[in-house]
């Protein structure tokens, strides 16, 4: 069996591999990692054939729904899972097959509730049902102490001792351990009275994630990320840099339309010289009347350079087949000693 970890931050997300069948499924996927799971089944000559998320993620953007749609490779979830995109619904007890692979479902709700763990023959995915030296928060959506207790000490903890765990987080580390170990050692896991256990996972103060809402909305509905909007967005544009624009305005040259796409009240209080107001929020509205001619080279610019370049992108895809965006925002402009002008509120 081939067994590759990939930790991004404290994610961790496992390609596990048949060599003889050249079949892999890949659990936990995370979207910034796309690019390195295909160049590790590449190298190791796999094909995917499932990709497994074990619960929804509201730590990070999972990558199963723009895997499975780009390989075309069922994408699989416990049946309580919300998210739409979902190929396959496993439930407790059954197992997912590539080549000679099997990986067993044990359903363990609680840190959500449609978390899973698999089974191979050496080691448990565990998910963030159980960490190492520690186990999955349970305040977060359908998160449920009770329903936690009872997977780990009614079902998990069952489990052969020796089965090592490879959790879906990792923050600080930790080596790989078994499940004896983690009988043994894990705090929490002394708590082995159901209301101790409960009081002490409801007693816990742990800050937010970073992205919870986004992260949630995204893997519950298989919707885009604003960075995804942003990428693709930049893929079908191009840009102009700070300083060919700063030359543009010192000399006059009026062959490039400059459009500020902020609200009023930051137009006013300072934009790039000779610059148009259209803010973003009207653009499709607008954009016929204000800019009659489809052939005019526009160029787009926001505070941070991420609004113009969706901006600058809506316009292409509109028909200003020569919009681009500023390389950068106005912020970096200002920051840089570029020239300034300043619109009265009433002008």
């Amino acid at each position: 069996m081939i067994f590759e970890e990939v930790r991004a931050g404290g994610c961790l997300s496992y390609l596990v591999g048949c060599p003889e069948t050249c079949s892999a499924v890949l659990i936990d996927p995370e979207l910034s990692q796309v690019d390195r799971y295909l160049a590790l089944a590449a190298r190791a000559g796999l094909r995917f054939h499932y990709i497994v998320d074990t619960h929804t993620h509201a730590d990070h953007f999972s990558a199963a729904h723009e895997l499975s749609r780009r390989l075309e490779v069922p994408s699989v979830m416990h049946r309580a899972s919300l998210a739409p995109y979902v190929d396959v619904r496993v439930d407790d007890g059954e197992t997912i097959i590539a080549g000679r692979l099997r990986l067993r479902v044990v359903h363990t709700p609680g840190h959500t509730d449609d978390s899973i763990c698999l089974v191979l023959p050496d080691r448990v995915l565990t998910g963030d049902t159980l960490l190492r030296r520690g186990t999955g928060r349970t305040d977060l959506p359908t998160g449920d102490p009770e329903a936690l207790y009872e997977s780990l000490f009614g079902r998990l903890l069952h489990l052969d001792d020796a089965l090592a765990v490879h959790p879906a987080h990792d923050y600080k580390g930790t080596p790989v351990s078994t499940l004896g170990q983690e009988k043994a050692e894990n705090p929490r896991l002394q708590q082995r009275d159901r209301t101790a256990f409960v009081a002490q996972m409801r007693a816990l103060s742990l800050e937010m994630p970073q992205h919870l809402t986004e992260a949630l909305r995204t893997n519950r509905t298989g919707g885009k990320t604003v960075a995804q909007l942003l990428d693709e967005a930049a893929s079908r544009i191009s840009f102009m840099s700070m300083e060919e624009v700063r030359e543009r305005v010192t000399t006059g040259d009026r062959s490039l339309v400059i459009l500020d796409v902020r609200e009023r009240d930051a137009y006013n209080a300072g934009h790039v010289p000779g610059a148009r107001h259209l803010p973003r929020g009207q653009l499709e509205l607008r954009v016929d009347k204000e800019l009659p001619d489809p052939t005019a080279r526009i160029l787009t610019y926001c505070e941070f350079g991420k609004i113009s370049t969706l901006a600058a992108a809506t316009l292409r895809a509109m028909g200003y087949t020569r919009a681009v965006a500023l390389d950068g925002g106005i912020k970096a402009w200002r920051e840089a000693g570029h020239p300034l002008e300043r619109t009265s509120a009433g002008g």
